[in-house]
Order: structure tokens, then C-alpha cells, then sequence
């Protein structure tokens, strides 16, 4: 019954007052009113919480940095690699796939037509006729 006397009224008391928002009361202070406890209370759950979170991150980062010691205390001990050997395996050939294409030759050796030995070849001549040529300089 006093929700809708206050529904009702309440509507009409709104309009009469332009849609202003009411103040709040002293009882109701935000999230702490919202559960029951005073201001101070409330500031003292929220310390307690983060207190707890911090204890819960300083034993979760604890119990990691004991498990990454024991891990490495097995692998000293039983001498076991961190890959599998045919995995490692496979990432090194891979490697030198990888290099070789970076390199000039492995670049030149993929356009066709191109005879990498005659290049070869070619430029080592070139370098011996360019000693040759500097060692006959009679200004140097």
C-alpha cells in the first residue's frame, strides 16, 4: 500500500519539482550503506580485501618460482632438454633454410636461369684482377 501512495505522489512531486534529483539521506552512503556498514567498517573490508589479494599474489608468485626450480633441478639432474630433440632438430634446419635464403646466393638461386657457379667464378676473377692491377700501380 505505501508503494503505491508513494509511486503515485511521488510521480506528481517530480513534476512539481522539475525532475531534480533527491539528496541522499545520511543512512544511504554509496557502497557502504548499500551493505549494512558504516563508512569506517567499509574502508576497513576494502584494506582487508587487498591485504588478502596481495598474500594471494606473493604465494602464487612463490609456489611459480619453486615449481621453475624443481623443473630445473630435474633437467640438471636427468640431463633432459627443454625440447624434444627432433623438434630441435627440425627448428635448426629450418634455421639454416632461413639464413641461406637471406643470403645474396640464396637469393640469386632462386631466380632460374642463373648458373651460381659461373658467378662465382666470375666475380673471383674480377677480385684477382683487381690485386693484380692495384699491385702494378706505380703511385701506390
Amino acid at each position: 500500500m505505501a508503494f503505491m501512495v508513494k509511486h503515485m505522489i511521488g510521480g506528481q512531486l517530480k513534476d512539481l519539482t522539475g525532475g531534480l534529483k533527491e539528496e541522499k539521506s545520511d543512512g544511504e552512503k554509496g557502497d557502504a550503506g548499500a551493505k549494512g556498514m558504516t563508512e569506517e567498517e567499509y574502508e576497513q573490508y576494502q584494506q582487508q580485501l587487498e591485504e588478502e589479494k596481495q598474500e594471494r599474489d606473493a604465494s602464487f608468485a612463490q609456489k611459480k618460482a619453486e615449481r621453475a626450480t624443481v623443473r630445473t633441478h630435474f633437467r640438471e639432474k636427468y640431463k633432459l632438454p627443454k625440447l624434444p630433440t627432433e623438434l630441435a632438430k627440425m627448428i635448426a634446419e629450418d634455421n639454416q633454410e632461413e639464413e641461406s635464403k637471406l643470403s645474396v646466393l640464396g637469393q640469386l638461386s632462386s631466380i632460374q636461369n642463373v648458373d651460381i657457379d659461373h658467378l662465382k667464378d666470375k666475380a673471383q676473377a674480377t677480385l684477382e684482377e683487381l690485386k693484380n692491377s692495384a699491385e702494378k700501380c706505380s703511385l701506390m
